[in-house]
């Protein structure tokens, strides 16, 4: 909203600020860089964007086949939690992720450190969920 001298009136929880358009300017533009985090691992990347959508990249590259973006982090999570106790890039593949993105997505679970879970064969690349005992999950200290 916008005050009559052409600040931006900013309302959040019942809190009113006035904000010059200079400040206004920077607020967005810290908000931007908070809602847009980039984290790389030894092989991969993840970015969660300014549209709530995560992208799990290959380190290094920029390029739209070296990526996979899903709809938020939640969808990988349910993407995790739908694979087997064991699992590799077919099973992912089997989830409707293509190419050489499938590898991707799996070394990305295994250095996420969201993901409970750990490399259990490198050739062909198998990942093992890690506090899995059958059907039993045991909890966390």
């Amino acid at each position: 909203m916008w005050s009559e001298d052409g600040s931006v009136v900013l309302s959040v929880d019942g809190t009113t600020c006035e904000l010059s358009r200079a400040e206004a300017a920077r607020l967005r533009a810290a908000v931007g860089e908070a809602a847009s985090e980039r984290r790389e691992f030894v092989h991969t990347a993840g970015e969660h964007r300014p549209d709530g959508t995560y992208a799990v990249k290959r380190r290094g590259a920029d390029s739209a086949g070296n990526a996979k973006v899903f709809d938020s982090f939640r969808a990988v999570e349910r993407l995790f939690d739908r694979l087997p106790d064991e699992f590799d890039a077919e099973a992912v593949g089997r989830e409707g992720i293509t190419g050489s993105r499938r590898h991707m997505v799996v070394r990305h679970f295994a250095e996420h450190p969201a993901f409970d879970c750990r490399v259990a064969s490198r050739s062909p690349l198998r990942v093992h969920k890690e506090g899995v005992l059958g059907e039993v999950t045991v909890p966390a200290d």
